[in-house]
């Protein structure tokens, strides 16, 4: 049987789904495109061999060349039909943020050099999308993927096929993307408040920077690069930039080792939660972990990034 398996899955890759993750961009081509007849498609086969030797036997020549006539537009049919999906490119895939249990929204984008494709059909996790790629241009399918665990979590085995125009034949590639979509650990329901520091002298205080703050008179031993020559030349002394900036100040300091008594998942589901309330409310926090220490700052980079970090704990 393994032999078996082997040889399909070196001849037919694509047909015995175990074909391995590949990179994107995937290019669909003759290769990886497989054909069979829909139930429809059987049915109307018979209907065609019963017409023929009707004809043939009471030598109707009218009857046998429309036996013959639309033999040879379903045989059409299934090269249009094979002409759908051959040359689609598939290239970005993305992904938004979820968390542990949540549903994932992906966005994949499938591409056509030439001529418009109809009736594309795409088929993830059971259900079926159908969408329409423009001639020289892409479309972005989207669809949910359901979570369960925090981490890297792969993209599934997708199917790509189109039963356009007639209905006889079903055209079909399976892809394998080697991509990986982060998901966010869950964030526990309630529990108590973060540590608030307050009295941190440190805090507050100006810091040398990058930023102007002030301009000043010359004193002895300023270097030469911070003199401002311009304002300098309508006063009557040199002037000198001051470039400092008022240190941050954090409203919330997110600490692993502050947790006591908990094990590792409750002190990330914990920090999630601490994290998505101080994005949420406008605060700046800071995140200590056991492998990293995240700085004081706000905003989505900051959030993502202290995210990551606790998706991806051991």
């Amino acid at each position: 049987m393994q032999r078996i398996t082997a040889w399909a899955e070196r001849r037919l890759p694509s047909l015995t789904r175990l074909r391995p993750r590949e990179p994107l961009p995937i290019q669909l081509h003759r290769r990886r495109i497989y054909i069979l007849p829909t139930g429809f498609g059987l049915a109307f086969a018979v209907l065609l061999g019963v017409m023929l030797v009707g004809a043939l036997n009471y030598a109707n020549n009218a009857a046998l060349l429309l036996t013959c006539l639309v033999g040879s537009v379903s045989a059409g049919s299934m090269l249009v039909a094979f002409r759908v999906l051959n040359g689609l490119t598939i290239g970005g895939l993305r992904a938004g943020s979820a968390r542990a249990g949540e549903t994932l929204r992906v966005f994949l984008d499938i591409g056509a050099s030439q001529r418009e494709r109809v009736a594309v059909r795409l088929d993830v996790e059971g259900r079926e999308h159908v969408v329409v790629v423009p001639a020289g241009g892409s479309v972005t399918v989207e669809f949910d993927l359901p979570t369960a665990f925090r981490g890297w979590q792969a993209v599934p085995r997708m199917r790509l096929h189109s039963r356009w125009p007639l209905g006889m034949f079903r055209v079909w590639s399976w892809l394998h993307p080697d991509r990986a979509l982060l998901v966010y650990p869950r964030a526990e329901g309630m529990g108590p408040a973060p540590f608030e520091p307050q009295g941190d002298a440190d805090r507050g205080r100006p810091r040398p920077g990058d930023e102007l703050a002030s301009l000043r008179d010359y004193r002895a031993g300023d270097p030469r690069r911070l003199i401002a020559w311009k304002p300098s030349a309508r006063h009557h002394s040199l002037l000198v930039k001051d470039m400092e900036q008022p240190a941050p100040q954090e409203d919330w300091r997110l600490d692993w080792d502050s947790m006591h008594g908990l094990d590792d998942e409750t002190r990330i589901s914990r920090l999630a939660r601490w994290v998505d309330e101080a994005h949420d409310s406008g605060r700046r926090w800071s995140l200590r972990l056991p492998d990293g220490y995240f700085d004081i700052a706000q905003g989505d980079e900051h959030y993502h990034r202290c995210m990551t970090a606790l998706a991806l704990r051991p």
